[in-house]
């Protein structure tokens, strides 16, 4: 049986939420089941876990947040305009990551410490991004906009670390950060990434 418009999305929010507040471990699947207005039997017959439940919160919000973002492709960043792609990118992505209290709710159960330690679909999305990061890395550094002095491997996986760890501070601040000083951030954090990847 499967669960699909206006029942699923309560239920991936509701979810969503608890997974987001209280983390994997902690987080009660009685509470969600209670909060959407189902029994037991009934989510039993939609999931049959609650890594199962995780995995279609973490499917369902990520599909939801690729289709509103758009993500380039990987080899549209090539050429004079590469670093102008990655602010609009990155300011795109902050715009929408604050337009709905769901993306916020993702990225805790991405960073989760105590996410399951099955294999998950979180790790997917992760895995993913990162090799997105790495593929414009590789394209900035065949067009020079990248600098070449350090091992392109290396580059890969330092950008996308300090990408993560911007979004991971950012996302556990939000509500300590004003919205006026929001866009000052996001360019410090490019400018940060920039000094760091450019050419001198």
């Amino acid at each position: 049986m499967v669960m699909t418009g206006e029942r699923r999305t309560a239920l991936v929010r509701t979810a969503a939420r608890e997974f987001a507040g209280a983390g994997y471990q902690r987080a009660s699947l009685n509470a969600i089941i209670r909060e959407c207005g189902l029994s037991k039997s009934s989510f039993y017959n939609i999931l049959d876990s609650k890594l199962a439940l995780y995995d279609l919160v973490v499917t369902d919000v990520a599909q939801q947040l690729t289709d509103e973002l758009a993500l380039p492709a990987p080899a549209s960043f090539a050429g004079d305009a590469y670093w102008q792609r990655i602010v609009d990118v990155i300011v795109r992505l902050t715009q929408v990551l604050t337009s709905d209290d769901v993306y916020a709710d993702l990225a805790q159960m991405l960073y989760d410490t105590q996410a399951p330690d099955e294999p998950n679909e979180a790790v997917r999305i992760l895995d993913a991004a990162s090799e997105w990061i790495r593929e414009v890395v590789h394209v900035g550094r065949a067009c020079g906009a990248v600098r070449d002095d350090l091992p392109i491997s290396l580059q890969g996986e330092l950008a996308f670390t300090m990408l993560r760890t911007f979004d991971e501070w950012s996302v556990n601040n939000l509500d300590t950060i004003p919205p006026d000083q929001l866009t000052a951030l996001v360019d410090a954090q490019l400018a940060a990434l920039r000094r760091l990847f450019a050419p001198s």
